[in-house]
């Protein structure tokens, strides 16, 4: 697949008999990942799709779609046109990897339908997810190049690819859901914080600044057209854009943020809190039943996830010495109360419900998308389908659509709406000023 640098940004179908070929910015696009048979694709009996070496593949929305239906069909009289049984393999895991992106004209039009709902709004609330942050350096879980799909994509049975079309040797594949433990854990599209095995995977969280869409809701927030932040990302920079905790509630912690584990004491830090060292002793005890680790003196072992919550730190409130734990919410454990309830009382008021890089396939947290005032306004925007599209394009009595679903980057669309939320002479200087902020940001981030 062949890309062109600048404002056209092109690329080319994969799909063998695509008619068109060139991808630009007037055409809907679909990006997938298949998993690279033994041998490499060259075994491929007559491809169809023009996969590269890595997997990747880059399709027009109606070839894709082409491609899929295809694929699903059981007669091949039906077809139009033949596909080996190994190729519709790969597809189908494709599919599950599939980021789709609106042209820019429909990207466009959107944001001037979003900004209309953001400015007729009484109480706009912002739900957050991973996808916000991966322009900052932080991955995301269910994308094309996911944690959880990489691990799918390694489990993936492909023998198939080298055996053949013959049906009877088609092998079933039995897929690991157990991704969640308990009733919450970090969003499916999240890669932020601690995860399953409590060990921070070598984000270098002192260097992470806000992106685009983090500087643009916090400019929305000083505006007052968004009332409240909704994170299911424990990275901080919601915070560290400048919101004030009092319109934030981060649901699943953050990395900067410890806690007295006596007497509730908060302090945000300037550098990563989390003490990784003990919780991998505990998880090396947990998954092998022995350890080379040695344990840290303060470590202790949380009943709830299995790991090490206490940060080495103590309380430095008079008469206290408690304890400091960090705040991530791992798996099994339970939210903060007061953080979720201050959340569920923003979520109740809510008349637009913006959902920004995030599938919402967690629970408790996705429970609170839905919550607002009837009729429901939603606003999607994400590279992957959700389970709440139908809503954002459902219409109310007068058969005006209500919400609005947007297939791309959470950055490119905040561009767009800033442009229509703020004047021309406003806006410029604003966005001029980022390279002042940045260094703010600078200050504001040291390292332990």
């Amino acid at each position: 697949m062949d890309e062109v640098k600048g404002t056209e940004n092109m690329h080319c179908c994969s799909f063998d008999e695509c008619q068109f070929r060139r991808i630009t910015t007037s055409d809907g696009r679909v990006e997938v990942r298949a998993s690279v048979p033994k041998g490499g694709f060259s075994k491929l009996q007559e491809p169809k799709v023009k996969w590269r070496r890595i997997g990747d593949a880059v399709f027009h929305r109606d070839c894709w779609d082409l491609v899929v239906k295809t694929c699903r069909m059981r007669s091949k009289k039906r077809a139009p046109f033949v596909m080996s049984a190994a190729e519709k393999t790969l597809v189908k895991e494709a599919l599950k990897t599939a980021e789709f992106h609106d042209s820019l004209d429909t990207l466009a039009n959107e944001a001037s339908r979003i900004a209309d709902l953001i400015k007729n709004a009484e109480h706009c609330v912002a739900f957050t997810g991973a996808g916000i942050s991966t322009s900052a350096g932080i991955g995301d879980y269910r994308g094309k190049s996911g944690k959880w799909t990489e691990e799918d994509r390694g489990n993936l049975n492909t023998e198939i690819l080298n055996q053949g079309d013959e049906p009877k040797q088609k092998k079933a594949r039995t897929e690991d859901v157990s991704g969640t433990h308990g009733n919450v854990d970090n969003d499916d599209d999240s890669d932020n914080g601690k995860h399953d095995n409590g060990v921070d995977d070598g984000v270098p969280y002192e260097e992470l600044r806000p992106t685009y869409t983090h500087e643009a809701l916090c400019k929305l927030v000083q505006l007052g057209l968004i009332k409240h932040i909704i994170s299911q990302n424990g990275d901080g920079l919601h915070g560290l854009s400048g919101i004030p905790s009092t319109n934030l509630s981060e649901l699943h912690g953050n990395v900067f943020i410890e806690k007295c584990e006596k007497c509730g004491t908060r302090y945000e830090r300037p550098f990563y809190v989390l003490d990784d060292h003990a919780s991998l002793y505990y998880e090396e005890l947990n998954d092998l039943g022995a350890t080379t680790v040695k344990k840290p003196r303060h470590a202790k072992r949380c009943d709830l996830c299995g790991l090490c919550h206490r940060t080495s730190r103590k309380c430095k409130r008079k008469g206290c010495k408690g304890h400091l734990i960090d705040s991530i919410i791992n798996f099994r454990d339970n939210l903060e109360e007061d953080i979720f309830h201050t959340a569920q009382e923003h979520a109740a008021k809510c008349d637009l419900m913006l959902c920004l890089g995030t599938t919402m396939t967690v629970s408790p947290a996705n429970e609170l998308v839905e919550m607002g005032k009837q009729p429901l306004r939603i606003v999607v925007c994400n590279r992957q389908k959700t389970d709440v599209d139908k809503l954002c394009v459902s219409q109310d009595k007068k058969g005006i659509q209500l919400g609005s679903r947007v297939f791309g980057d959470c950055d490119s669309l905040l561009s767009q709406l800033m442009q229509h939320l703020m004047n021309h002479d406003d806006l410029r200087k604003w966005e001029m000023e980022q390279t002042v902020r940045m260094k703010a940001y600078d200050k504001k981030r040291t390292k332990s």
